[in-house]
């Protein structure tokens, strides 16, 4: 069997290493206290996942949090702050993420037009600037088993209404998927493994089960 040739990345309508940043907002342990709509073990073991997919796949990444200059409130879970040492908070007072220019910026000097989006809460730090985004020709995709709300109907509400402006929901598994396309693709693959399987880290000569890849 022969893989066909790594598509273009910018004119691949799914996500790729190359097209794609990774966004992640307010994931904050005064944030998670508040959040009913997800188990908080299962939410922070998901949003490290995606963490860890996108230092995998090289991503550029914006870490966002809000409030820890001006009131103390604590900053990045450590779990999550573990696997994004090397990124910088940007600390802010706004609402939406959109709304701070320094945030904005920072997306912007990604250079990538698709934007994996993860953020707590889901009705408000997550809906606010996906909406705006997405009005500024961003694609979205907002990472539905690595976010939480306030209440499982204003989890709910929130995807949907940022679905219907255009977001394009996936899980976390998914997104493993999608960036790695190809199990013969073996810088990434083993590492991914890992990760799908909740391992701290993949080992060099550890096998791809094929039941990974169905």
């Amino acid at each position: 069997m022969t893989s066909e040739p790594r598509r273009d990345p910018v004119t691949d309508p799914l996500l790729a290493p190359e097209n794609s940043a990774l966004i992640v907002i307010d994931f904050q342990p005064n944030q998670l206290q508040a959040v009913e709509s997800v188990d908080h073990d299962l939410l922070t073991r998901n949003i490290v996942s995606v963490a860890r997919l996108a230092k995998t796949f090289g991503l550029p990444i914006v870490l966002s949090t809000v409030n820890v200059g001006t009131t103390g409130a604590p900053p990045t879970l450590p779990e999550l702050k573990e696997v994004l040492a090397d990124d910088v908070e940007l600390d802010r007072t706004s609402i939406n993420a959109w709304e701070d220019v320094e945030f904005r910026r920072a997306v912007q000097a990604t250079g990538r037009r698709k934007l994996i989006m993860a953020a707590l809460w889901t009705e408000m730090c997550l809906a606010f600037p996906a909406l705006d985004a997405l009005r500024e020709g961003f694609g979205v995709y907002p990472v539905v088993d690595a976010v939480g709300g306030t209440s499982s109907e204003a989890h709910r509400a929130a995807l949907e209404r940022i679905t219907q402006a255009g977001a394009q929901p996936i899980s976390w598994m998914s997104l493993a998927g999608e960036l790695q396309r190809d199990w013969g693709r073996t810088d990434t693959a083993l590492e991914v493994v890992g990760i799908v399987r909740g391992a701290p880290r993949a080992t060099a000569g550890s096998p791809i089960p094929q039941q990974v890849a169905r």
